[in-house]
C-alpha cells in the first residue's frame, strides 16, 4: 500500500560525509512526520531525528550538531545529511514515517527496509 525506499548508506571514512536519502511511495494522501533513526550492533534503535509536515524539527541525542534532516514535501522524500562522521556512527539507518494513505481512515507508521552506514578507516 505505502512504502519506504532508503538509499545513500554505505562505507566512509571518519570526518566524511553521507546523505541519506527516504521516499515514500504508494496511494499517499499526506504524510504527518518523517523521520530517522538507527540502530548499532548490540544496541536499541534510537531517535536520530524527526520532521513534521509544517517544517518543525527534532532531533535526537544522536543527530544534535553534525545531522541535518530536511524534507521535500513534494516528493514524498526525507533526507539526512550527516557530517563529520565518527566510527561510533555505524549503525542501520532506518527511515520512519507518519502516512495517511488516500482511501483510508486514519494513518499507519510505516518504516523502511534500513541502509547500512559504516564509517572506518
Amino acid at each position: 500500500q505505502v512504502q519506504l525506499v532508503e538509499s545513500g548508506g554505505g562505507l566512509v571514512q571518519p570526518g566524511g560525509s553521507l546523505r541519506l536519502s527516504c521516499a515514500a511511495s504508494g496511494s499517499i494522501f499526506s504524510i504527518n512526520y518523517m523521520a530517522w533513526y538507527r540502530q548499532a550492533p548490540g544496541k536499541e534503535r534510537e531517535l536520530v531525528a524527526t520532521m513534521n509536515s509544517g517544517g518543525r524539527i527534532n532531533y535526537g541525542d544522536s543527530g544534535k550538531g553534525r545531522f541535518t534532516i530536511s524534507r521535500d514535501n513534494a516528493k514524498n522524500t526525507v533526507y539526512l545529511q550527516m557530517n563529520s562522521l565518527k566510527p561510533e556512527d555505524t549503525a542501520v539507518y532506518y527511515c520512519n514515517a507518519d502516512i495517511r494513505p488516500r482511501s483510508y481512515v486514519g494513518s499507519l507508521v510505516t518504516w523502511g527496509q534500513g541502509t547500512q552506514v559504516t564509517v572506518s578507516s
